[in-house]
């Protein structure tokens, strides 16, 4: 097996959501359960940096529903939406951070065309996930991701998430990440994602 196809270990979830996030850009999604092999390279995420963090779930504190972000990483943290689309996030940094990584689009490596996977509900509609993956180990030869070379800093967009405008100065945080003119990208380039350093990044005040 060479580098590239390594299974991320739980150890590269352990870190800051935001290096997380910006580091799964290029990677390969695989999921083989019963409905067989489906394998998709993720191309947009965003960062929730835990209670601090006014858009993410884990702000309310350790409830039934959050329980899984302030556990260890490495774990799927599935939920509803609107009563109709799944999102999956990966737990990220430390038991009792609360702090995860939501994989917001990504296109098809295997098969190779299938349903769109622009937008998380779209991502996990299209790749079969439900609640049944809620707490799934993603570091398990049913659920995990491959590693990949990292990506140029020339190719990452960093900007405001979406859909978190109740969030206060927090929804303007650039935690949301890209790559660069790629198709399945779910808000393209322009409108409300700006090009930024990927170093040194700052919580916002």
């Amino acid at each position: 097996m060479t580098k590239s196809a390594l299974h991320l270990p739980r150890a590269f979830f352990a870190r800051d959501p935001r290096y997380v996030a910006l580091e799964l850009l290029g990677k390969t999604l695989v999921l083989n359960d019963e409905r067989g092999r489906r394998c998709a390279t993720i191309v947009e995420t965003e960062a929730y940096l835990g209670p601090q963090d006014q858009a993410a779930h884990s702000r309310r504190g350790i409830t039934e529903r959050t329980r899984l972000m302030f556990g260890p990483a490495g774990y799927a943290y599935v939920y509803l939406i609107y009563g109709l689309h799944h999102c999956m996030n990966i737990v990220s940094g430390v038991p009792g951070d609360g702090t995860a990584v939501l994989l917001r689009a990504a296109q098809w490596t295997w098969p190779q065309d299938g349903p769109s996977l622009s937008g998380p509900g779209r991502l996990c509609k299209g790749l079969g996930i439900d609640k049944a993956y809620n707490g799934a180990d993603a570091c398990a030869p049913t659920l995990h991701l491959l590693d990949a070379p990292a990506l140029p800093p020339e190719q990452i967009l960093i900007g405001p998430r979406i859909g978190v405008d109740y969030a206060g100065t927090w929804a303007k945080a650039p935690l949301r990440y890209s790559i660069a003119q790629h198709p399945q990208v779910s808000v393209k380039p322009g409108k409300t994602t700006t090009k930024r350093s990927v170093k040194g990044l700052k919580r916002p005040a």
